[in-house]
């Protein structure tokens, strides 16, 4: 039987620590990043060289990379001091490189990715630089990524401009050609539902056949998700996209220990309730279990475990394809 086409869409860490695992299965990869970052070095190149936000396509360049830890390293390197380059990681300006010597962002991306032997595909969301916007709920307009969890407002909805952005075919393609397609794990308003903005890309998963999977955050996020349960995740995404992009979700019912809760709290997070009937009310079939991990006081997704998940959706997706031929 040949390898099973996964897409993942995303952005930020949460992709990142996802595709880690994914990478040690045997399937195919194609991940679809977003390029709405403007904060920090990705937005000092994007605002300097105009092109797109390098930094999380740089991530996940690095955790779908088959290298020595040593390169691994070198590409995530940050400079700490020097006149214009403070702040910059050796990664992003390795792409902002290749950007300017191929003259295009996602050629520049493919030609990293062979040498950084990477295990998969690495698509930009799109080929040129984008800026999300905020509308919140009094009506008043945020513009740029970083600046919409600062504003201290709840959100209503995100748009992109400028409004010629066009996708890149071959995100297109791969979404059709697509086993399953996984959305997140990452920050709802900022790094999921932004790639679900770009013209074609909704209306393409909308037309799949393939089985759509949503992996739900863990933790609520100040000034993003306050207050939010898994299923108004659902009903965000459903605004911004329509109804048939999601089948399953997969929400974390594990034990959090308090002293992690306690560290959380102070940020103003607290877990996401998997309101497990609400969710089946949206259409959505539920995946619980036990889904985070604990390092250095991090709540993070258990990338082994996620994959596990998504791969037997995928099982049983292809055994429901048996049985109704």
């Amino acid at each position: 039987m040949s390898k099973a086409n996964i897409i993942t869409i995303g952005g930020g860490t949460g992709l990142s620590v996802l595709l880690k695992g994914l990478k040690t299965f045997p399937v195919n990869i194609t991940a679809i990043v977003t390029v709405a970052d403007d904060g920090g070095s990705s937005g000092r190149l994007r605002k300097e060289l105009n092109i797109p936000p390098p930094g999380d396509v740089r991530n996940v360049l690095v955790a779908l990379a088959e290298v020595e830890p040593m390169i691994e390293q070198l590409f995530q390197h940050r400079f700490e001091n020097g006149n214009g380059l403070s702040g910059h990681s050796l990664g992003n300006l390795l792409l902002a490189g290749m950007t300017s010597i191929t003259g295009d962002f996602a050629r520049g991306i493919s030609e990293l990715s062979t040498v950084l032997n990477v295990r998969g595909k690495v698509l930009p969301a799109a080929n040129q630089s984008i800026i999300l916007n905020a509308e919140m709920m009094d009506g008043s307009i945020i513009e740029g990524e970083s600046s919409i969890p600062e504003s201290g407002k709840r959100i209503r909805r995100v748009f992109l401009s400028p409004n010629t952005v066009k996708p890149l075919q071959e995100s297109i393609t791969a979404i059709q050609e697509a086993d399953l397609i996984v959305l997140g794990p990452g920050s709802l308003y900022t790094s999921v539902i932004p790639n679900l903005l770009v013209p074609g890309i909704a209306e393409a998963i909308r037309e799949s056949n393939a089985r759509k999977l949503y992996v739900c955050n863990g933790m609520t996020q100040k000034g993003e998700t306050d207050s939010y349960a898994a299923s108004h995740h659902v009903e965000a995404i459903y605004a911004h996209a329509g109804s048939g992009v999601i089948d399953t979700v997969l929400v974390n019912n594990g034990p959090i220990p308090d002293s992690v809760l306690d560290r959380y709290e102070r940020e103003q997070a607290v877990p996401v309730v998997a309101d497990e009937k609400r969710l089946q009310e949206l259409g959505c079939h539920v995946k619980l279990g036990a889904f985070m991990h604990f390092r250095d006081m991090l709540l993070r997704h258990d990338a082994v475990k996620v994959s596990e998940a998504i791969l037997e959706e995928l099982k049983e997706e292809r055994r429901n394809r048996l049985t109704n031929r």
